[in-house]
């Protein structure tokens, strides 16, 4: 832990989003809030450091951003689609399981994956294979279910990939 020749900060930035999350949940920049933020942003991440998985480096920021864009952008249009299909005609819908295939091998990567598919509405990524090579997502509505995986992977797998390389 802390003590132990591990360095004080072993991820600075969940201390650092930590630290934030704080300071916005008690909207104050009082002493006593940024000591008790600060304290719980150094220990915390001492305290989890085992549980978390090598770390995984962002290699292209500038591209970072831009995935971030693109997948705000796509919970927009999502948004507006599902309330479409909601509230039209429930005989139009064609919802499907997709098979992924993935090519991540980080866990962490994965994971971020998962979460940009299941964040956007309409989709859910609901399982991943036990050997990792492919991710069980359900889509409320697609008339291509190829198509639907080839915009998965272009637009979310194939940057993540370029991200983290």
């Amino acid at each position: 832990m802390i003590g132990s020749g591990k360095k004080l900060l072993p991820r600075p930035g969940f201390s650092l989003v930590l630290l934030v999350t704080w300071i916005l949940a008690h909207q104050s920049l009082e002493p006593k809030t940024l000591l008790i933020g600060a304290a719980a942003a150094v220990v915390l991440p001492a305290l989890t450091n085992h549980f978390w998985p090598e770390v995984l480096r962002v290699r292209r920021w500038g591209l970072l951003l831009k995935f971030l864009g693109i997948f705000c952008y796509d919970i927009i249009v999502a948004n507006l689609q599902v309330a479409r299909l909601v509230l039209g005609p429930g005989d139009k819908l064609r919802p499907a399981f997709l098979e992924v295939p993935i090519e991540l091998d980080n866990p962490l990567a994965i994971t971020i994956l998962s979460a940009v598919i299941s964040l956007a509405p309409g989709t859910v990524a609901a399982n991943l294979s036990g050997d990792k090579k492919t991710l069980l997502v359900h889509i409320l509505h697609t008339e291509d279910t190829q198509g639907a995986i080839d915009r998965i992977k272009e637009r979310y797998e194939a940057a993540l990939k370029e991200i983290f390389r």
